[in-house]
């Protein structure tokens, strides 16, 4: 497979939220059926759940290569500090053997629509217990994440 020559800049760049949300949510047999998954908690949330948020920390984009970087962090949830820090586990275990996997449109693509390839994913941190202050009793474990991205 050939892969085209980089535009000169992408008219959109991939919601790297959206695309992990989606990812866990495809393996959310492994991670549980009552776990919620999402870029903000569910309502009535008191952090004894079980919940993936999603978020994306910063990052950078790389013009002349076409590669966008984004951090993301994981927040997850559980009813007890054990059961938070396994569901942790599970969830790096889903994203961090992504390298190889391509987002793209179905045919026929949509005029400005992009193709994004994962070129690896690092876990720069976790998981690592972490108080949570707005909810008391929270059990919950942190991981940050860096997706490297080849836009086209």
């Amino acid at each position: 497979m050939t892969t085209p020559p980089p535009s000169p800049l992408p008219t959109s760049f991939p919601d790297v939220e959206e695309i992990v949300v989606k990812l866990l949510q495809e393996a959310q047999s492994k991670l549980g059926a009552d776990v919620h998954i999402g870029q903000s908690p569910p309502a009535g949330f008191n952090g004894t759940q079980p919940a993936v948020l999603v978020s994306r920390r910063g990052g950078a984009w790389l013009e002349d290569l076409h590669v966008d970087q984004p951090i993301i962090e994981l927040e997850v949830y559980g009813p007890t500090k054990a059961a938070a820090h396994i569901l942790a586990n599970k969830a790096r275990g889903v994203l961090l053997p992504l390298r190889g996997r391509t987002f793209a449109p179905a045919p026929p693509a949509p005029p400005g629509s992009i193709t994004t390839v994962v070129t690896d994913v690092v876990e720069l941190d976790g998981p690592r217990w972490q108080p949570d202050f707005i909810h008391a009793g929270a059990n919950r474990y942190e991981s940050v994440l860096r997706f490297v991205l080849r836009v086209y």
